[in-house]
This record gives structure tokens, C-alpha cells and sequence, in this order.
């Protein structure tokens, strides 16, 4: 991955996969944190209640360095792992693929899982695209009403993200700058009149 940049998804997608009587349906989600994962992983339980297995993986955080498996009860190393292999292959991160599997009577072996598993989520990856986006750094910021035109032209010039915004006589703004333009948007933003920046502690994944 680029120092500055990282690969994920913006968009759920769903693909299905059979051999031999056994469905395997795979479900991509975009997600940031360990609460995003659980929320998805129920409602895919809730959906599919009947279900042999709810296998899955997961890789977040902008350098993919948080990670989980899981085979779900199936024969350990071929569910969860395979389906990471195809996150990883892609080179993505902040990315849930959950493989929900109904059996069909027929036992598929280790090697015919791994392949199931490795098919399904690499078919439900292939229909969304992935897109790369800036890391970026988090902060706040606190200013006079008469300076609003000059930080949104600030804000704009270097591509920043508004993640939440009060505009009233004082205003609040909380936006994230990318980190390979962080020190000329910072220098740029000091310079307007009666500005406060605080960043903010970045919460782990």
C-alpha cells in the first residue's frame, strides 16, 4: 500500500457460490471499526437463521494491520483464512466478507471447501470496485463567523473531508486532512485570524 493512501470498498455487494448441493452466499461490506464487523456479522445471522455456518474475515485500519478469521465450526484453515486471502490478494483493507453456508448432504472435503470459500468471496469482491482513498489526519476546528468563505477555501484547496460542521455566529468544523498535505494546510489555516486547531486522539480500530 501507498504511504499516503489505501485501498478499500465503498459498496456492499453479494455473490453466490455452489458445489455439490451446498450454497455458499458471501456478503463485502465497507466497515472502519470492531463494532461496524459485529453489527454486520448480526444482520447477516438474522437473515439467514437456517444456516450451517456464518464463516468470516475481516481486515481493518489504513495499514490492514487488525485482522480476524473465523471457520465458524467448518475444518480450521478453510473458511476463514481463504476468505482473508482474497481481501489480502486485493489489497484492501477496512473490509468485512462474511460466507454464510447452507449444506446440501454432500461432505466437500478440506480442498473443496478452501476453493468454496476462496470462489465465494471472490465473487462478491469482483462486484465491488475498489477505491483508494487519502489517510487522513483528524481536528478541529473553532472560528469567527466572518472568516467561514476563507477556511472553506482553505479546506477545499487541499481536498479535506467536513466530518461535521456547526456554522452559527462561532463556528465548528471537524475535518480530515490528508497527511501528505497536512503541514501546508496546517500553516495555511494558522494564518487566518483567530482560528483555534485541536486534534483529535485517533481511536484504535
Amino acid at each position: 500500500m501507498e504511504t499516503h493512501s489505501y485501498l478499500t470498498i465503498e459498496r456492499n455487494a453479494e455473490a453466490e457460490f455452489k458445489d455439490r448441493g451446498s450454497r455458499f452466499l458471501a456478503f463485502a461490506f465497507p466497515v472502519s471499526t470492531p463494532e461496524a464487523v459485529k453489527e454486520r456479522l448480526q444482520s447477516v445471522r438474522k437473515e439467514h437463521p437456517k444456516a450451517s455456518h456464518h464463516c468470516f474475515a475481516y481486515r481493518l485500519g489504513t495499514e490492514g494491520l487488525l485482522f480476524r478469521v473465523s471457520d465458524a465450526g467448518e475444518p480450521s484453515g478453510t473458511a476463514g483464512k481463504p476468505i482473508l486471502g482474497q481481501i489480502d490478494r486485493r489489497g484492501l483493507t477496512d473490509v468485512l466478507v462474511t460466507v454464510v453456508r447452507y449444506f446440501g448432504g454432500t461432505l466437500l472435503g478440506v480442498p473443496g471447501l478452501i476453493q468454496a470459500y476462496r470462489s465465494a468471496a471472490a465473487l462478491a469482491l469482483q462486484l465491488t470496485p475498489a477505491v483508494r482513498k487519502q489517510i487522513e489526519e483528524t481536528c478541529e476546528l473553532q472560528f469567527d463567523y466572518t472568516t467561514l468563505n476563507q477556511v472553506l477555501q482553505t479546506v477545499r484547496q487541499y481536498r479535506c473531508s467536513i466530518q461535521q460542521q456547526e456554522l452559527q455566529l462561532f463556528c465548528s468544523l471537524r475535518i480530515g486532512i490528508p497527511v501528505n498535505k497536512l503541514q501546508d494546510c496546517l500553516k495555511d489555516l494558522k494564518g487566518i485570524p483567530n482560528l483555534e486547531i485541536a486534534f483529535r486522539l485517533k481511536e484504535g480500530v
